[in-house]
């Protein structure tokens, strides 16, 4: 069985339609990744999913329950991560699982506490404040605590935000650890296209609130990878001038041409276009699966990060 089960989700607040009959299913067991732009819909479905929002139509099966008909059921087979750390600084690790088993209504919750808190290295520090923690050990007190009452599927939105490098791929690791010795489901979302290559065996992207690709990132890449010239231009540009190269998307004071083989028609692409302040080619990639199927870079203002991930795993080989 399936830990989750989307069919035909529709989600309107108002006349916006936020979602639009999505499908899609995750296996027990699987890391899988939900990635789309700022307002493809990404963040309704985890509300839909996790008993936070109903939806307009369609319906959500999650660890076996239906998330209207049976939501406290599902709430108690979750387990939440969000981007910001939510552990209390104010009280030590052990007191923050403690509040977390009170809420969770676990009962004899302190072995698995304690079990849990040896897992992720924290027991020597379980009675120190966690204001004294660094952002790592943190956030793998806020892991331990979504995992204090043993749900089967755990939820992460976007959990790296705000972290560094180090940091980062510690989670990475956390993540793949709780994945194979829990045996917990894991959906993610993230922003970061190298984190969801590393951490997912499938991806699904959303984009207007319409699932617009799933697969693994091999078949993802192999399916929709273009090569992507992206001009940054201070001019308007008239697309059919770029049109016999391939795909081209205009946004506002950008063009994006999808093509194959762009270093070979990149001299002839700049000739065509009047005002260019920049240029950049990105080969076949999972971030060029994502601009393919949405016109957009997920990665954005996370680019300089993403850059310094690159120097760090060259020089970790």
């Amino acid at each position: 069985m399936s830990a989750i089960v989307v069919e035909n989700l529709v989600k309107r607040y108002g006349d916006v339609e936020a979602l639009r009959g999505i499908s899609f299913e995750v296996s027990r067991g699987e890391v899988f990744g939900l990635l789309g732009p700022n307002g493809a819909g990404k963040t309704t479905t985890i509300k839909i999913l996790t008993g936070l929002t109903k939806p307009t139509s369609g319906r959500a099966i999650v660890a076996g329950f239906d998330v209207v008909k049976e939501a406290a059921e599902v709430k108690r087979s979750i387990g939440w991560i969000a981007s910001e750390v939510i552990v209390d600084d104010e009280l030590t690790g052990w007191e923050n699982l403690e509040i977390q088993a009170r809420l969770a209504g676990v009962k004899n919750w302190r072995e698995r506490a304690a079990e849990l808190l040896r897992y992720f290295g924290l027991a020597e520090a379980a009675n120190r404040l966690v204001g004294k923690y660094s952002t790592g050990m943190r956030k793998r007190l806020e892991v331990a605590m979504a995992l204090l009452h043993g749900p089967e599927i755990l939820f992460m939105d976007e959990p790296t935000v705000g972290l560094d490098v180090g940091a980062r791929m510690g989670l990475w690791e956390v993540i793949r650890q709780i994945n194979k010795d829990f045996g917990v489901t894991v959906l993610l979302t993230t922003h970061y296209m190298e984190e969801a290559e590393e951490l997912c065996g499938r991806i699904a992207i959303i984009n207007k609130g319409r699932l617009v690709a799933v697969g693994t990132p091999g078949e993802l890449k192999a399916k929709y990878g273009v090569d992507v010239v992206e001009l940054e231009v201070s001019k308007p540009v008239d697309p059919s001038k770029l049109s016999p190269f391939g795909e081209v998307v205009v946004l506002d004071g950008r063009v994006v041409v999808k093509t194959q083989r762009a270093e070979e028609k990149l001299a002839d692409i700049v000739k065509a276009v009047d005002g260019i302040k920049s240029v950049r080619v990105k080969k076949a990639s999972l971030d060029t699966v994502f601009i393919n199927l949405t016109g957009a870079s997920i990665e954005g203002e996370h680019a300089d990060i993403k850059r310094l991930y690159a120097r760090v795993r060259w020089a970790r080989r």
